[in-house]
């Protein structure tokens, strides 16, 4: 039989009030809380907390304190990718983000969802769907990414956008629904 755990992993219903889940997401909250509290003049601290709070991400992470994720462990994250502050990842799925991505203020990343069913909804399960970001993106201020997104490489969303789908390379794309406004030259 599958542990909570598994079957979150999994795209597949689960136990958000798993113990096993309760306690990993303690420990999450306890490496954010020593993150946003430490001092940006003191970047050895710093570095040492991300590698402990992400440790599958790529080398000149700067997280822009306050910033907050689900578990951490589930984002998958390459080289110079730069988030400002105030940003949310729900990473109760895989989050893999290209390197030298960038996302401005308040950006919202959920991989999270429930089901549309009211009766299914109450029963307290709930499911995820990964997110896929590309390399060289730029995601403005403000920006929602949805569950089960991908945003192509060298793409630009935004600000304020609500990404609910599917966005391809080179483009810059907005609004909500957020949709491709040009194509940019590759």
């Amino acid at each position: 039989m599958k542990s909570e755990k598994e079957k979150m992993l999994a795209g597949e219903k689960y136990d958000p009030t798993d113990k096993v889940l309760a306690n990993e997401r303690t420990r999450t909250r306890l490496l954010l809380l020593e993150l946003n509290n430490s001092r940006e003049d003191d970047p050895e601290n710093r570095m040492r907390i991300l590698k402990d709070l992400i440790p599958n991400s790529g080398p000149n992470l700067w997280l822009q304190p306050p910033f907050y994720c689900d578990y951490g462990s589930n984002m998958l994250i390459g080289e110079r990718v730069f988030f400002n502050f105030n940003c949310v990842v729900l990473d109760v799925m895989q989050v893999r983000i290209g390197s030298r991505t960038k996302f401005g203020p308040n950006v919202q990343i959920y991989t999270a969802t429930h089901p549309i069913d009211h009766e299914e909804r109450a029963s307290g399960l709930e499911f995820a769907k990964s997110i896929y970001i590309g390399e060289d993106v730029w995601v403005g201020g403000s920006a929602v990414i949805c569950p089960g997104v991908t945003i192509g490489d060298r793409t630009i969303i935004g600000a304020g956008s609500v990404v609910t789908r599917d966005i391809p390379s080179d483009v810059f794309a907005a609004g909500n629904p957020c949709r491709v406004v040009k194509q940019l030259a590759s």
